[in-house]
């Protein structure tokens, strides 16, 4: 044996080098020792090399890596094959290679391409740089892999003798080097013969026993077998057996599974092919029927984020043998029960909404997912290893385990170690992320903490995956923020104290995303929480402060707090801080925001997201630069005054004051009545009067901080009291409006019932800022004081009724836009760490001003009431949901409900109309006297609006009145007239309005100049009734085809460019439509010009969609017809460039063509702009031009698509073809109709002088007499200078048909140019659209000494036309084309 392990002392030593030859993005160095991947962030493959010769026995082929990216997934893969790399066709992969190819992928041995062994040796994927792995044949034919030294045992037998090394340099590996190809050392070797091939040393995750007990009963036995082979589960060495259950019982996938399935590893693993290309057909079933308390469970292998959606796992009486595979079990429609996402879907219909607090669609790759049917036919689903509880009570007796590999799940693996050590620690840490508290010891408390050494702010080590720590814990970064744009969420090493700022400082930022830097605070601890992608997603425990918002648990508190943290730029600073009595603060720059949050609990971590293009941020732990904490408006005065209110109210009294839900038109309450703002705040000024929710006491003070100003109007803030109760006040456009019972501040002047009682009182609010305070006081005496930042400005007047009721009134008036009540009016008690939901009121856009409704407290028995009134929900059934107005509805007034929620699993909707059956009539319990659904109302007169029926008394009174109430939905509603809202910010914030197919158009009515990019549309397959409508139509991923600006995508995937003009630069009054032929083609009309076939293959029936994104605003369907495709139309189209003039006998009748009304529809064309500019730039006579500049054309893509241009016509007499000159812009000097047409590429410097002859001349004007220079001008491009010599002279003018022989750089040389209006610098070249005399010309081969055709139309040997004569050319327009 020893002479088997041992080199003889004559053999030659392999040569550890690289084979020459290799993937098409390897790069050899070194010797051939180092490859190194070529543009490693822009491909991920193509990375193939191999051993310069064939590897010996017990040689080891070794590399190390030398270089990893994050950009990727996946990493090296390394094997052997027996294809000789001089003839190889090198595949883009290692796993491409076939004919006798062994390669170890991740965790994964595979042959030719086909998994064999799962669960091999060390994870190749998680190898770091510096790490080694080498693989080896052995002299029985046996392959090894080698991990920094130790052997991971028996991969694969039966090899062939001739075999050359295979090293993959996949994903994120990036650089190797061969270090050694030789046996290893004898001891090492020895040893492995001495314990039979295992390994000497084995993570722990490859020690387990090699059979597992088949349910959780608890009687039931622990395995203790302590194999420690290092195949593991079916990975034993050839010939024994495998490890884990391998007999007839051991419950495996069937053999038969969906279209797209791959099982592997003895049926315990499924894949689903084509991940990236298709979302479903992944169903596998259970081999045999589950046993009574026998646990099914499964461990998610891999996941794609291209879907949406995820794993679903059930249970189904449906035996596999006789089974239909559908594309999903949710397809199913009996003997079903699944999991999907949180829920629980019984025969495909949703059974219980909120199941449990995992989301399938949530999980994370190793993760485990569970079922039993138990004794008691009761149906419990595990999520790693966890009960989640009851999800169904009585199970068929025979039931088969299903796993839906659908969307993001790729590959799962059945898993029979139910107790693995992995899966736990797994699980405690999900477990810990949703309640932070489970679990965790509590930090003993100390009343003088170090502040030295180890208390030390730093960020924790456990950050996003796309995060990095460094700088000893003190600075965070996204090493590769230009590839993603999250997952950079870092939380501070320990809790904050209270009143201990935690401030960073941007370091770097990059442009490429949108969003930035967010902040703030949460309860869960970082060494347990599994990051989520942005921190908004979590759902407990956390505040953020994100843009100018404010969000708690992923929900908007606050819409407009603070300075917008996504126009922060480098070197700038944020921080947050939580105060003793629970508050939240953050800082900008080190100014305070104002109170984001109240009753925020202590120990609280903080946490920074480096999101969009935040890349890098550092602790700034100095406090010495920065301003002390200010007092703002979570405190009261810090010196009390002798007459301040908080000597009458202490401020420890609890305040229920709040902004009454009566308030102006343009008002919001927000923060549960803590907050009031004015929507629209730049376009409206007024009609945001508030008033407090009850009456003041007498010495009670009110007091506000103003959050927000702007500064576009005059006038600010107006504040006083008023004896009108919020019922009774009509809330006028501005306070001043108010004429009776009324004391007000405004400016400086004191007003009551709306006139001036006295001016220049002590204070003025319409000098105060952002953060300043406003208090009001009636005092026992009844007199008014107003309190600025908490010091007493003296009587303002006084009168007022003693006692008596009077409320304080605020107008948010022109400059002001936010305000908040203080602390100050007594303590908040704010709601907000135990409730998701924002109690917002919404302003009451009334015929009647001042009216606001609730609901009656009579209503149907399955009803409750919340927020006031204002909401119901329905909590069962599906009737017993009747709800009335709090009162009598007056003549014209408007009664609106908003659609919260619905429930999908019952038919019908919402029912809404009037009755004379007065509430207060009703019994004061209601389950008896009241019918359980609206239709059967009918004590009393009632008119009703069921679906698109009109009833009277449950009488059929008008059928299809507008759109059907059982197709709305929550916040989308099904229109004929499609608007999106005013107020909408953001693109993303599209609506998508589905209808029918037969053959429609719509007209653009409304583009909002403020965004970038517009509308999109297209059809989809499938009925849009139970759609579940995305922010965006691009996230339609099934059976949708989609026409974005000029391409066309099909479930999200792009299948053609080019294709018609570009919607985003389609102006108002374009009419767009969508028409499928009898070939189930889709065509795009352009103003009813036919844009050709866009998709083959459409659906019957499909329905077309618009999404009105970015720019587009409004639209409306028309009812013109157009041409069938195929058809005639019985008039000739009227192209963009077919000239209206004459010449008789050379003579000229008219030089001016006047094209038609809409010859250039797109009015919006930047590119026109911007070659005007340039136009404009040259400083020449606007009489050389047509005076009206709509008969200037554009050239560019998207607007001769627009105008349907043809790329050649024919012009004169004889008819002679020229080339429309597509990517040029031309501006019209004149036109004769019987002249040909061609093209001349001249200088900037000749055009003076042409234009001033209106005709080319031989000499200077032509381009051969010129030659540009780098010079820049006075107006800002530069000029090219005179070169030809001063007698020469050039008696030819060369012309041609088209511009792609005139326009090129030699004819039309490139000036550069300043964009005044962007400062930009581009370049530009010039020429000149002609009319040429018929027969004045001769037509002759091109002089540039091409060899490829220039034009498809015109060969090279007619590409070029020369004159000499005088008065053969008239200029009819100049071209210009700019880069």
């Amino acid at each position: 044996m020893g002479s088997d392990f041992a080199p003889s002392s004559g053999s030659i030593k392999m040569a550890a080098e690289l084979h020459p030859r290799s993937g098409k993005l390897i790069g050899l160095s070194n010797s051939n020792r180092t490859a190194r991947r070529n543009q490693p962030v822009q491909e991920f493959n193509h990375g193939l090399v191999l051993s310069k010769e064939p590897l010996r026995d017990r040689d080891v082929f070794t590399v190390r890596i030398d270089k990893k990216v994050n950009s990727w997934s996946g990493s090296i893969e390394i094997g052997v094959t027996a294809l000789d790399p001089a003839a190889l066709d090198f595949p883009s992969s290692a796993t491409g290679l076939k004919g006798g190819s062994w390669i170890v992928s991740g965790c994964s041995v595979l042959r030719d391409g086909r998994s064999v062994l799962e669960e091999y040796g060390r994870d190749l994927d998680q190898l770091a740089e510096g790490d080694r792995v080498g693989i080896q044949r052995s002299s029985h034919g046996e392959l090894h892999l080698w991990v920094n030294g130790q052997d991971c045992g028996a991969a694969a037998s039966g090899l062939p003798p001739k075999l050359w090394a295979v090293v993959d340099l996949y994903g994120k590996c990036t650089q190797v080097t061969v270090v050694s190809c030789e046996p290893p050392p004898p001891s090492l070797w020895s040893s492995v013969l001495r314990v039979g091939l295992t390994v000497p040393e084995l993570s722990c995750s490859h020690s387990r026993p090699d059979k597992f007990p088949n349910n959780l009963e608890p009687d039931a036995g622990e395995g203790r077998n302590t194999n420690n082979s290092p195949a593991g589960n079916g990975g034993a060495a050839p010939g024994g057996l495998a490890g884990g259950m391998t007999t007839n019982d051991a419950l495996l996938f069937h053999e038969k599974c969906g279209t797209l399935i791959k099982l592997s590893n003895n049926n315990k693993t499924a894949e689903r092919r084509r991940p990236l290309d298709e979302f479903n057909n992944g169903v596998v079933m259970t081999n045999r029927p589950l046993r009574h308390n026998e646990m099914f469970e499964i461990r998610i292998d891999k996941l794609v984020d291209k879907w949406s959606g995820s794993i679903e796992i059930g249970v189904t009486t449906h035996n596999p043998n006789n089974l239909d595979y559908p594309a999903t079990m949710t397809n199913l429609r009996s003997g079903t029960i699944m999991m999907s996402g949180c829920g629980i879907l019984t025969n495909g219909k949703g059974t219980r909404r909120e199941y449990c607090e995992f989301s399938l669609d949530e999980l994370q790759e190793g993760d485990h997912i569970g079922l039993m049917r138990k004794a008691s036919g009761a149906l419990h689903f595990y999520i790693n290893g966890i009960d989640q509880g009851v999800a169904a009570a009585q199970t068929p007796g025979v039931v088969y385990g299903v796993v839906d590999l659908y969307g993001m799940a790729v590959k799962v693996t059945i898993v029979h170690n139910h107790n693995h050590s992995d899966r736990l620690r797994r699980n405690n840490a999900i477990m810990r992320a949703l309640s932070p508290d489970v679990g965790r010891p509590r930090p003993a408390l100390s009343l003088t903490p170090d502040t030295d050494g180890p208390d030390r702010l730093l960020f924790h080590p456990n950050c996003g995956q796309k995060a990095a720590i460094i700088s000893e814990g003190r600075t965070a970064l996204r090493p590769h923020a230009t590839d993603d744009f999250n997952h950079g969420v870092v939380l501070s090493s320990r809790p904050l104290r209270s009143n201990e700022v935690f401030q960073v400082r941007i370091d770097k930022m990059v442009d490429k995303w949108a969003g930035s830097i967010e902040i703030g605070v949460t309860t869960h601890n970082p060494a347990y929480l599994q990051l989520p992608s942005t921190m908004t997603n979590l759902r407990s425990g956390t505040w953020m402060m994100t843009g100018n918002g404010v969000m708690h648990n992923g929900t908007t508190i606050l819409d407009e707090y603070g300075h917008n943290l996504d126009r922060l730029k480098a070197g700038d600073t944020v921080g947050v801080v939580r105060k003793e009595d629970g508050s939240l603060h953050f800082f900008v720059n080190g100014v305070a925001q104002g109170p984001a949050a109240w009753n925020v609990p202590p120990s609280v971590y903080a946490v920074v997201d480096l999101y969009g293009q935040a890349a890098q941020a550092t602790i700034m732990d100095d406090m010495v630069d920065l301003p002390p904490l200010p007092e703002d408006s979570s405190e009261g005065p810090t010196a009390m005054s002798p007459g301040s209110p908080c000597s009458v109210v202490g401020a420890a009294t609890t305040s229920d004051l709040r902004f009454h839900q009566l308030h102006g038109t343009n008002a919001v309450i927000t923060n549960g009545g803590r907050t009031a703002l004015r929507q629209n705040c730049r376009s409206e000024f007024n009609d945001a009067i508030v008033i407090s929710n009850r009456c003041l006491r007498d010495g009670e003070l009110f007091e506000i901080v103003i959050q927000k100003m702007v500064d576009r109007w005059s006038g600010s803030i107006e504040a006083g009291v008023t004896a009108i109760r919020p019922e009774e006040l009509e809330f006028p456009n501005t306070m001043t409006d108010i004429d009776y019972d009324t004391w007000m501040l405004s400016g400086t002047a004191i007003m009551q019932d709306g006139n001036t009682m006295r001016n220049n009182y002590g204070c003025d609010l319409d000098s105060l800022t952002t953060g300043s305070r406003i208090g009001m006081m009636r005092s026992a005496t009844g007199d008014l004081h107003y309190y600025i930042n908490g010091v007493d400005q003296g009587v303002a007047c006084s009168g007022l009724p003693p006692g008596g009721e009077v409320f304080a009134v605020i107008d948010l008036y022109g400059q002001c836009v936010q305000v908040s009540i203080t602390s100050s009016s007594g303590p908040l008690d704010n709601s907000l760490c135990t409730s998701n939901v924002t109690e917002k009121s919404f302003p009451i856009h009334s015929p009647v001003a001042g009216v606001a409704h609730r609901l009656h407290c009579k209503h149907g028995k399955n009803v409750v009431l919340l927020g006031e009134g204002c909401q119901a929900v329905r909590v069962g059934g599906y009737a017993h949901g009747i709800v009335f107005s709090g009162k009598e509805l007056i003549a014209d007034e408007l009664f609106e409900v908003r659609i919260d929620e619905i429930d999908e699993q019952w038919c019908g909707s919402l029912h809404i109309g009037l009755t004379t059956l007065a509430p207060p009539e009703l019994p004061s319990c209601p389950l008896s006297g009241l019918s359980p659904s609206l239709p059967q109302l009918r004590t009393k007169v009632t008119w009703l609006l069921c679906g698109s029926e009109v009833r009277r008394n449950g009488v059929l009174q008008r059928q299809n009145y507008g759109c059907s109430l059982d197709r709305l939905t929550v916040g989308v509603l099904l229109l004929y007239r499609a608007v999106r809202p005013a107020g909408h910010r953001a693109p993303v914030s599209s609506m998508i309005r589905l209808l029918p197919l037969f053959h429609r158009q719509f007209q653009i009515d409304r583009l909002n100049p403020s965004w970038t990019s517009s509308l999109s549309l297209g059809v989809i397959g499938h009925s849009p009734y139970r759609l579940n409508f995305p922010s965006t139509a691009c996230c339609l991923k099934r059976s949708a085809w989609l026409l974005q600006r000029d391409s066309v995508f099909h479930n999200s995937l792009k299948i053609c460019e080019n294709y018609g003009p570009n919607l985003d630069t389609c102006p108002e009054g374009t009419v767009l439509g969508l028409l499928v032929d009898a070939n189930s083609c889709l065509h795009l009309f352009v103003n009813g010009m036919d844009q050709g076939v866009a998709a083959q293959d459409i659906p019957s029936p499909c329905y077309p969609f618009i999404d009105l994104y970015g720019q587009c605003e409004q639209v409306t369907i028309v009812t013109n017809n157009v041409p069938a495709v195929g058809g005639e139309s019985g008039e000739t189209r009227c192209q963009g460039d077919m000239e209206k003039a004459d010449m008789v006998d050379g003579i000229k009748e008219s030089v001016c063509w006047t094209p038609p009304p809409e010859v250039n529809p797109n009015k919006t064309c930047e590119y026109q702009a911007l070659c005007s500019r340039f136009k404009d730039l040259l400083t020449l006579p606007d009489g050389y031009f047509n005076e009206d500049a709509k008969y200037n054309l554009c050239y560019c893509e998207s607007c001769h698509k627009l105008r349907g241009d043809e790329a050649y016509y024919k012009r004169g007499e004889p008819p002679r073809d020229y080339a429309l000159p597509f990517g040029w812009c031309r501006f019209v000097s004149n036109a004769l109709k019987k002249w040909h047409i061609a093209y001349h590429g001249t200088s900037v410097g000749a055009l003076r002088r042409t234009l001033d002859h209106s005709q080319l001349l031989p000499g200077t004007s032509s381009i051969f007499s010129v030659s540009p220079v780098k010079a820049e001008g006075p107006n800002g491009y530069s000029e090219p200078e005179e070169n030809s010599a001063p007698g020469r002279e050039v008696p030819r003018v060369r012309l041609s048909p088209t511009m792609r022989y005139s326009g090129s750089e030699i004819f039309a040389p490139k000036v550069q140019f300043r964009d005044p209006r962007s400062h930009r610098c581009h370049q530009a070249q010039v020429g000149f659209q002609v009319c040429v005399r018929p027969g004045s010309y001769k037509v002759g081969p091109q002089t540039l000494g091409h060899s490829e055709p220039l034009d498809p139309r015109f060969s090279n040997s007619e590409i070029e036309w020369i004159t000499k004569e005088q008065g053969g050319t008239l200029l009819y327009g100049l071209l210009v084309r700019v880069e």
